[in-house]
């Protein structure tokens, strides 16, 4: 009893001189370790068969085939063939919620893969839309619409659906905006389909906090990947390989 009483005499100083310290931090560093098949070459057997049957399950949720890809697609700003795709796909997803977007945004940071030319498996798409994004329809007034595009032209670029034409510099000014071929009405509403991620201000694009008349469903069914896969399963129904083309959606200032 004596040494426990001891012990707890010289210790419960320390802990009050620990507790009152205070620490300084020093710098911070980091750096990335790639993973790739040199760590196959000695696999750890028991470590193998631990995982072996949740490989098993993994692979029948990511190895189902749901589309093909004629060519190789990645994402880039100010404008991409994948960024192109993905936000078209956006506006087409409209038609399962009665909804029919005047425009779509999709942003490429928050693209984290390409399309590989062939078959697309539902591993691929996860790889490509990894984040628990669901997609959202949203209304901004012609003001805030052509705020909007200000934003993406400071951010040099994002994925904007077909019919967006719009010219920026290389220091993040618009030049100009038109929406099917006319200018931005600032008395107009107009219908966009985005992530729920962007709708709320998020990546810069304040403008969507202004928004009116939001539908975002938050069921896993509506979780943008869904979106994507189902497109993929629409156009392979059709016997299509999914597409994209570079349209000018996105240009600098000549």
């Amino acid at each position: 009893m004596l040494r426990k009483t001891l012990f707890i005499a010289l210790v419960a100083p320390m802990l009050i001189t620990s507790c009152g310290s205070h620490y300084q931090l020093a710098g911070v560093e980091r750096t990335r370790i790639l993973v790739d098949k040199r760590y196959d070459a000695n696999p750890d057997q028991k470590a193998a068969a631990f995982l072996a049957p949740y490989k098993h399950t993994v692979d029948s949720i990511m190895s189902p085939v749901v589309g093909r890809v004629d060519h190789y697609m990645s994402a880039a700003k100010p404008e991409s063939e994948e960024s192109n795709l993905l936000a078209d796909i956006l506006v087409w997803g409209g038609k399962a919620f009665q909804e029919t977007p005047d425009f779509g945004v999709y942003n490429v940071g928050g693209i984290r893969a390409a399309f590989a030319q062939g078959d697309v498996t539902y591993g691929d798409v996860l790889n490509v839309a990894p984040f628990e994004n669901h997609i959202c329809f949203l209304t901004l007034t012609g003001e805030k619409t052509q705020q909007l595009f200000s934003e993406i032209a400071k951010v040099g670029g994002e994925g904007v659906s077909h019919g967006v034409k719009l010219v920026i510099t290389h220091d993040g000014q618009l030049r100009s905006a038109t929406l099917h071929g006319k200018p931005i009405d600032p008395n107009a509403t107009y219908r966009v389909a985005t992530l729920d991620y962007l709708a709320q201000g998020n990546g810069g694009l304040e403008a969507f906090k202004a928004k009116t008349h939001e539908v975002s469903p938050q069921g896993e069914e509506n979780d943008v990947r869904h979106i994507i896969v189902n497109y993929f399963k629409h156009m392979a129904a059709q016997g299509k390989a999914v597409n994209a083309q570079m349209e000018g959606r996105i240009t600098y200032e000549k």
